[in-house]
């Protein structure tokens, strides 16, 4: 199984249900909150954003506007595994530290030309150990490397931890970040539609894309339970009004499996 699939596999086994040997309680889960959730998530064309893919051609690579990049004074990658494509890109490009989490995997990447910092600690919704694990917030791990206050990216891949972490992190934190690429997990909980609700305060939802690693039927109107996603800050961008909503899928987009089926909502424009 590949990387990308135990990743996937591993989502799918957090949102579930039931599992062998005992239960897993989540909060209520209806179709009602899962097309309240789709209904959020209509991404919106801007007329200053160039989108190009940074990282990998497939699973890894992530969207961005490449013109509102330029100014980020430090930048987050959070959930490594055994690379960080996105971060050494990002990283020769502009110039910029990439801090890196992640304190399941034993990788150090590394990046010629690049500047990293690996952090061997998670992202959650409160500093603790857990199982041995180190985690800590957003605002806490921003707060330990000096950058309260400056213009951030932030990348997320963390298996479904997004959701409670991106809950815990103060508006005021969330308003430092220029653009937050990251891939999403499930579809049906409450506290789902609470965080997208949130971000879309203070950002506007500019690419969506979805796993075919994890294409669902049963997720429907969700062609898939995880999903890409680009949220850029309201400060830095101009919504195009003649544009259709949601807006057509960007051709800078590619299946994250290249060897099985999309799933997409529309094909590439």
């Amino acid at each position: 199984m590949s990387t990308a699939q135990r990743r996937v596999a591993a989502a799918a086994a957090a949102l579930a249900v039931v599992a062998a040997g005992g239960c897993y309680i989540h909060e209520p889960r209806t179709p009602r909150v899962r097309q309240a959730l789709f209904d959020e998530l209509q991404p919106v064309m801007l007329k200053n954003c160039t989108l190009r893919r940074y990282g990998g051609p497939a699973d890894g690579g992530y969207l961005m506007c490449e013109n509102l990049v330029q100014g980020v004074q430090s930048a987050y990658s959070y959930g490594i595994s055994t690379e960080d494509n996105w971060g050494c890109q990002l990283s020769r490009e502009f110039q910029v530290g990439i801090h890196q989490y992640d304190c399941f995997t034993p990788h150090r990447p590394t990046c010629e030309g690049g500047r990293y910092v690996f952090h061997d600690e998670c992202v959650g919704e409160t500093a603790a150990t857990i199982d041995g694990n180190p985690f800590d917030t957003i605002s806490g791990q921003i707060a330990g490397n000096g950058d309260t206050g400056k213009r951030l990216i932030v990348k997320m891949d963390v298996e479904g931890a997004e959701w409670d972490a991106l809950l815990a992190t103060p508006d005021e934190v969330l308003a430092q970040i220029d653009q937050m690429p990251m891939e999403l997990h499930g579809t049906d909980e409450a506290r789902f539609l609470e965080v997208v609700r949130k971000l879309k305060r203070q950002f506007y939802l500019v690419n969506l894309h979805f796993n075919n690693f994890a294409c669902s039927e049963s997720a429907a109107p969700f062609p898939a339970i995880a999903y890409q996603v680009l949220w850029v800050n309201r400060r830095l961008a101009e919504v195009d009004p003649a544009a259709p909503v949601p807006a057509p899928l960007a051709a800078a987009n590619a299946p994250d499996n290249p060897n099985g089926p999309d799933c997409q909502l529309s094909p590439p424009n």
